[in-house]
């Protein structure tokens, strides 16, 4: 009985022994297992044994495209970053040759207007479309004829230089200006004593005027004058009148103190820095009294107007059918 029992155990020489069964690597079981794994139609396969099966190397596909395209776009930015300098340098260009640039006040003769130190924003489209400037504007212009000699002249440093050369800061290489227009062409310009300041005879009442200073000056070297504007320049002056070397002080230059409107850079319109100095500039209410001059342009028309009705007057009393035949028709 034992041994029966050592067979039963082993498997050999009992009357129950069990058949042979086949290799697992043979049987159609395991090809079929085989077979399932790679199955399109059966999404739990395992073909490389670590769980992922053809969804998991799709997946992986996907994610990769996805991390090639961000990559893609990443340098594609790089590349298209000198692209976009280059077109924010040529708008900057543009800007400031022919709509907006920014200056810096050096001096106070235009307080309280002006401090120094403010940056202003000059309007130079205007000029482009045969704008002129008028009376009580604030306007930038270039040195007439060595208005700024013995003045310090700025070392600027080489990011001073790009920012001035794209319109961000002033340039120190241009010799400018920045005043008030007083007189426009035609106009009649007058210091007596101490003021007030007339226009074509008549008295400016002048707020924005420096506290404390008088609209004209007493001394012999410019302070008192009467002048008239010819055509194609403008008279300027400083707030600040008893700190400010204007057109009363170059009386002596090659334009007699005024300046060609070709000089005029542009209309100052807004103080823009520092912040606590942001204002516009508009023109002071001064200068709306109408103060009569008109261009010599103007002038010449309502002169013209009246000897042509006195010739057609004569005209018609001289000859009565070319009256009737006018009339007639």
């Amino acid at each position: 009985m034992g041994d029966v029992a050592v067979g039963a155990r082993s498997g050999h020489d009992g009357p129950e022994e069990q058949p042979e069964r086949p290799d697992a690597s043979e049987s159609p079981a395991a090809e079929d297992a085989v077979s399932s794994g790679s199955d399109p139609e059966d999404g739990g396969g395992d073909q490389d044994g670590t769980g992922q099966g053809t969804d998991g190397q799709a997946t992986d596909r996907q994610e990769s495209g996805r991390s090639g395209s961000a990559a893609k776009k990443q340098r594609s930015f790089w590349k298209e970053l000198p692209l976009l300098v280059g077109i924010a340098l040529v708008l900057a260009l543009l800007i400031k040759t022919f709509l907006v640039q920014a200056f810096s006040i050096p001096s106070d003769s235009m307080q309280h207007t002006l401090e120094t130190g403010d940056r202003v924003l000059v309007d130079k489209l205007t000029p482009w479309f045969g704008s002129e400037p008028e009376r009580g504007e604030v306007v930038v212009f270039h040195d007439p004829d060595n208005w700024l000699a013995g003045e310090p002249t700025p070392n600027p440093n080489a990011v001073q230089k790009v920012l001035s050369w794209i319109g961000l800061m002033p340039s120190a290489e241009e010799k400018d200006l920045i005043k008030r227009v007083v007189g426009v062409a035609g106009d009649t310009i007058e210091c007596k004593g101490s003021g007030p300041l007339k226009v074509n005879g008549k008295a400016l009442n002048e707020p924005y005027v420096f506290d404390g200073n008088t609209p004209c000056s007493v001394d012999d070297q410019g302070g008192q004058f009467k002048v008239k504007v010819p055509k194609g320049k403008i008279w300027v002056m400083g707030d600040h009148r008893q700190n400010s070397l204007d057109s009363r002080y170059h009386q002596q230059d090659e334009n007699h103190g005024f300046v060609p409107v070709g000089n005029v850079v542009g209309r100052a319109i807004v103080i823009a820095w520092p912040p606590n100095r942001w204002d516009t500039l508009p023109v002071p209410d001064t200068f709306d009294q109408g103060l009569g001059a008109a261009a010599p342009g103007a002038l010449g028309l309502a002169g013209a107007v009246p000897l042509v009705l006195w010739r057609r007057r004569r005209l018609t009393s001289a000859n009565p059918r070319v009256s009737g035949r006018r009339t007639a028709g």
